[in-house]
């Protein structure tokens, strides 16, 4: 029988995160960031330039007082050796050497020559011997007098030396330990490392405010822009009365010339919006007008035409036909008529346009307008998808039901005999509604789709229509649909050409 293990599977090591290269890079950091990183960098250069130099001018003056010290401690070493009293001493090797009055813990006095001898101090008065090792160490020292740096190894460590001959041919070398000497200077730079640290973080903390405190006038400005931005500049009347505030547009600063600046650049675009706003008012009023007016010489046309087609009988063949054609296209420039009144209208508000806002049964809706599209062209095919329960929505029931109209007449006059149109009707997330017409002809020309709700905007020769048309109809869908609160958008491939309307559904 095969063991099983019942060691714990080790947990996969989490995948590292990758910061692209770019996001590092100071070209993309903020002004204020690269603000407050530049003081860092010259608050950390002053201080290591400060340190620098003081380590270096502490460094001298302890070497100074060392070598003092040491040229000291070599005089007392030579006048008491010389001192006929303290003749006789010891001469055999490894005797103790007589370090003499006044010498200081740690000195190091050694003799060479035929009985090499020598020792340190130590605070006690005692004295440490010097080893065979560190003595021939102190052989290589020049008897010049000047200063050198030995390394005894062990607990002596480094030693500053002078080694002087005598008259006697004694050679005897002084040393002072440089530990005496590194010390006060690595507890100086131990403390300035530790304040620098402090005060560059200090800095840090004040340049992050300071900045702070600078940039807030430009913050301002951006702020401003930013509302500017998000205003609907793109159509209706459009009041522009954001301005960067008063204290910001000083002359005197530059975040002050940007804010004058973009006053200036304000107070134009207001202009130019305005006349562009009252050049838009006077054109809707015009067609509003010529629409209106086009409505009574119409009627009459085609009343007159009805009329002289009712005298069939006594019209020459050519004359009736004539006759018949008048009246058709008094028919159509009555459409065309109606439906730039009813543009206009919405262009100025949707009350202008006696907008309703009543509850509607949008399936009702959609199953009326399939069975007339079935009735005026049985060669398509019409399908329905609708949900279980009637979908309402609040709104307009004419305007709703002239939006899936022309809809439907755009999907059956672009699109050639066989073709399927599916009208699905759905509830989505947030209590929208959505509306899809759908067909599975030639679809949009690339070309068309930007302009394909523009006014008067035409097909070619791929969805071609078999009736005439004005160019208005996916206009008045988009236009009727923004007054409801909505949102129209299409998608277009060979095949698959899909309309979807968006509807609050309160």
């Amino acid at each position: 029988m095969s063991a099983v293990s019942t060691d714990p599977v080790p947990a996969p090591m989490p995948a590292p995160v990758l910061i692209p290269r770019r996001a590092l890079s100071p070209s993309r950091w903020t002004l204020r960031a690269r603000l407050v990183a530049l003081l860092i960098v010259l608050t950390s250069g002053v201080t290591l330039a400060v340190g620098g130099a003081s380590v270096l001018a502490l460094e001298r003056q302890m070497r100074g007082q060392l070598d003092t010290q040491l040229e000291d401690a070599a005089r007392r070493t030579q006048v008491y050796e010389d001192d006929p009293k303290s003749a006789g001493a010891d001469d055999e090797q490894g005797a103790p050497v007589d370090f003499g009055p006044a010498q200081g813990e740690g000195t190091l006095i050694a003799q060479l020559g035929r009985t090499p001898r020598g020792g340190v101090l130590g605070g006690d008065g005692s004295t440490q011997a010097l080893s065979s090792g560190q003595l021939a160490m102190l052989q290589a020292v020049p008897t010049s007098g000047r200063h050198a740096e030995v390394d005894l190894g062990g607990a002596l460590g480094d030693y500053l030396v002078s080694a002087r001959s005598q008259h006697d041919g004694q050679i005897w070398v002084t040393g002072l330990p440089l530990s005496g000497a590194r010390q006060p200077l690595l507890k100086f730079v131990s403390a300035f490392a530790l304040l620098g640290i402090v005060g560059v973080l200090l800095s840090a903390a004040a340049a992050l405010v300071v900045v702070r405190l600078a940039l807030r006038p430009l913050s301002r400005v951006v702020a401003t822009a930013r509302r500017v931005a998000e205003l609907p500049l793109e159509r209706g009347d459009v009041a522009l009365h954001e301005r960067v505030p008063m204290r910001d547009t000083d002359p005197h600063t530059e975040v002050g010339q940007v804010g004058a600046a973009i006053n200036r650049m304000l107070g134009h675009i207001d202009g130019a919006l305005a006349v562009r706003t009252a050049s838009e008012a006077r054109m809707r009023r015009f067609v509003a007008d010529a629409s209106h007016e086009l409505r009574t010489p119409l009627a009459s046309i085609r009343g007159y035409a009805e009329l002289t087609r009712r005298q069939d009988g006594q019209l020459p063949p050519q004359v009736s036909h004539a006759v018949g054609r008048v009246e058709s296209e008094a028919v159509r420039m009555t459409g065309l008529v109606e439906d730039l009144l009813l543009l206009a209208r919405l262009d100025e508000s949707p009350q202008a346009a006696a907008m309703r806002r009543d509850p509607v049964d949008l399936s009702a809706i959609v199953v009326d307008c399939v069975s007339d599209a079935h009735l005026l062209d049985p060669h398509h095919a019409w399908q329905l998808d609708l949900p279980d329960e009637p979908v309402t929505v609040t709104g307009d029931a004419a305007r709703l039901r002239q939006v899936l109209t022309n809809l439907l007449a755009n999907a059956r006059v672009h699109t050639p005999a066989g073709t399927t149109v599916r009208v699905r009707l759905a509830h989505q997330d947030g209590g929208a509604v959505m509306m899809e017409v759908e067909d599975d002809g030639p679809g949009i020309p690339p070309a068309l789709m930007p302009a394909v709700f523009d006014r008067f905007a035409r097909a070619d020769s791929s969805r071609s229509r078999a009736a005439g048309s004005t160019g208005l109809g996916l206009a008045i869908v988009a236009s009727v649909v923004q007054a409801h609160g909505g949102d129209v958008s299409v998608t277009s491939a060979p095949g698959r050409t899909t309309f979807r309307v968006t509807l609050p559904s309160g």
